[in-house]
């Protein structure tokens, strides 16, 4: 069995779809009104979440210089959470059932960063982010198909080219899973295994088939990806978002094979590339 050091979701799978967010811009009371947004479902969903325990999620947002950021997206993965930060960087969430999250923050002219959060309940969870700028400018990219933007051109560019391996939105459909966790589970070269080092729930993590295991933790866990995102690493596949929400699935089990802007250190057990749709 193999042993990954990481945090367990807490009934992330159990997480109601109904979720009540304030996202509020954390500026003087005087000059700005907060900014409210509800994300509602069912009834019944309605309820369940009535009951569960909440937290919040307060943070701040600047460059390396430590200069607030304004207008930088956070996004809460696999939810509709999107908030912006104010003049002074800062962004507030309310109300987050309590769990495990992954956290997206990203800027025009900086490269994105994640992490990954457990919000308690009735307690609020302080995160700061310091955002690089990006160094390297992406060549221009030509969209043929309409229905296609720049990204999904990308990944029909390199799908053409052959090296690696794809699942399409077209196969995604038609699959009909219910958890991302499932897809990553069919392509050859990663093996999906459970860990149970945190309590009796499972997590799920993709290894790779290749040789070359990380001595210290048994075993050879692939980078992930979401739309450019790195995210943690070793990444439970709980956290990715729906298969209704995910536009294409990329695959390179080797650093030979991996595309350029996404080599890097500690990526040589492979690269899971995960793109959502748009909107």
């Amino acid at each position: 069995m193999i042993r990954i050091p990481t945090l367990r979701p807490k009934g992330l799978r159990a997480r109601a779809t109904a979720v009540a967010v304030v996202a509020a811009m954390v500026f003087p009371a005087a000059a700005y009104a907060q900014r409210v947004r509800s994300i509602t479902g069912t009834p019944d969903t309605a309820r369940s979440a009535a009951r569960r325990e909440f937290g919040t999620i307060d943070g701040i947002v600047t460059d390396t210089a430590l200069n607030p950021l304004t207008a930088a997206q956070v996004i809460v993965l696999s939810t509709a959470v999107r908030v912006g930060t104010g003049p002074n960087g800062r962004f507030r969430i309310e109300r987050v059932p309590a769990g495990d999250y992954v956290l997206i923050v990203r800027r025009a002219g900086y490269a994105p960063a994640s992490q990954l959060v457990q919000v308690v309940a009735s307690d609020t969870l302080r995160v700061a982010y310091a955002l690089e700028r990006g160094s390297t400018a992406l060549a221009p990219v030509v969209v043929t198909e309409e229905r296609h933007s720049a990204r999904l051109a990308e990944f029909d560019q390199r799908r053409r080219f052959g090296q690696g391996e794809f699942m399409t939105s077209e196969e995604i459909e038609k699959r009909n899973s219910v958890y991302a966790t499932e897809l990553i589970r069919r392509f050859p070269s990663i093996n999906v295994s459970p860990s149970y080092a945190k309590g009796a729930m499972a997590e799920w993590f993709a290894i790779s088939k290749r040789e070359g295991a990380n001595p210290s933790l048994g075993a050879c866990p692939m980078s992930v990806y979401v739309d450019y995102v790195p995210m943690p690493t070793p990444f439970n596949l709980d956290l990715l978002p729906s298969p209704r929400n995910i536009a294409g699935i990329e695959v390179y089990n080797g650093p030979s094979s991996i595309p350029p802007q996404f080599a890097g250190f500690n990526h040589g057990c492979g690269v899971i590339l995960i793109w959502t749709k748009d909107g």
